[in-house]
């Protein structure tokens, strides 16, 4: 398991490293094709920032030699906001008092076909809140059914579950699942989460071991940017991310790196900032380390950010989300998770990406990426 793997590795010194790397590091690890976590320190490291336009040049040309000039696009729906954990960030927060809403099967109908009037989207991502006794592996199975006829792939990002239970979920129609750990810094997790499933490091971290396990067919990271110093978590992820690959290298992998945007539970406010400069170098920083990883951005980011790196190394984008339970039909005016920055119509994204010279595609992410026209 991961969390035996993290034990080895020091935050304190992968701190100190990333900032001791120089500009022979950088230079180094820009003169490679095949980079090990070292050469990643280098890149995301302040050393690394007179290289910013190297790098994007490298990351585009690795994008577009694995994924042509195409871009994904999927949507995501809230099924419920219904949640046990107290993380201090969180709109969902258990302690936040706001209605809480459980979509009924008949609620989750009308949001597939809502979504499906907004743009021809065949990958959609179920969302909840961590609530397993009124919203457990039973109902998200239930949800995944009657979402097969509306989309031909279909991921989750829910509370973390057994192997077997993610298996019997892939019986239901399960492609994908996604997984922010948050933060690797274990000493202030519970800082951060300090009631509820989600307090439990372990559980978490070991959480994509057990997706490998049962057989998910791709397995989404990240890391929330605003808890911890931001450079030594990305590095855990690259960590843990070639951990995976190693023992499940059957398994397809994706990552993100949201930013923390305003929420209904506005009391916390971030202790690290990370400027676009710094998104940008993070991004390339990760192609140029793994040729194959899909990059993702939300609706987090700007529309303008989004269209620049659209065409730099990102390869999956949402559009039009929302992010309150059933906000697409049943009940637009629900409580937020977090406030998207990104407020344009899934038609002005589609439209904004062929001016750039993308390609928007919208079917199954691994049929697009290995029939992509190459450039």
């Amino acid at each position: 398991m991961f969390s035996e793997e993290l034990e080895k590795i020091s935050w304190e010194e992968t701190t100190r490293e990333i900032y001791a790397k120089t500009d022979e590091d950088v230079r180094r690890a820009l003169g490679k094709r095949h980079l090990d976590v070292e050469d990643f320190k280098a890149l995301i490291s302040p050393a690394a920032l007179p290289y910013l336009e190297v790098m994007a040049q490298l990351s585009q040309k690795y994008t577009l030699e694995r994924f042509g000039k195409t871009i994904s696009m999927f949507v995501p729906l809230y099924i419920t906001n219904s949640c046990t954990n107290s993380c201090i960030y969180c709109g969902f927060n258990h302690s936040n008092p706001m209605k809480r809403t459980i979509l009924t099967e008949e609620e989750m109908v009308n949001e597939y076909k809502a979504i499906k009037k907004l743009a021809p989207f065949e990958n959609l991502l179920l969302v909840t809140g961590e609530n397993p006794a009124k919203a457990g592996v039973d109902y998200i199975e239930r949800a995944l059914q009657l979402a097969k006829p509306y989309f031909s792939n279909l991921q989750i990002e829910v509370m973390p579950l057994k192997a077997g239970e993610y298996e019997q979920l892939t019986h239901a129609g399960l492609n994908g699942v996604i997984c922010f750990q948050e933060t690797y810094n274990k000493a202030n997790y519970n800082l951060y989460h300090p009631r509820g499933m989600k307090s439990k490091f372990d559980w978490r971290v070991n959480g994509f071991d057990r997706m490998g396990q049962a057989g998910v067919h791709k397995i989404g990271m990240g890391v929330l940017i605003g808890l911890e110093e931001w450079r030594t978590d990305v590095t855990m992820m690259a960590h843990h991310l070639r951990y995976l690959q190693k023992h499940y290298w059957k398994t397809k992998y994706s990552v993100n790196f949201p930013r923390m945007r305003p929420s209904e539970n506005g009391g916390f406010q971030p202790n690290v900032v990370m400027t676009d400069r710094e998104l940008a170098q993070v991004t390339f920083a990760m192609r140029i380390f793994d040729h194959d990883v899909d990059i993702s951005y939300s609706t987090r980011e700007s529309a303008e950010l989004r269209n620049h790196m659209a065409t730099l190394g990102v390869t999956t984008m949402s559009a039009e989300s929302k992010t309150e339970p059933g906000g697409y039909f049943s009940y637009p005016q629900a409580l937020e998770q977090f406030h998207v920055s990104d407020e344009r119509k899934a038609v002005e994204v589609d439209a904004a990406l062929r001016i750039l010279g993308r390609i928007p595609v919208y079917k199954d992410w691994d049929q697009t990426f290995d029939q992509t026209i190459r450039v």
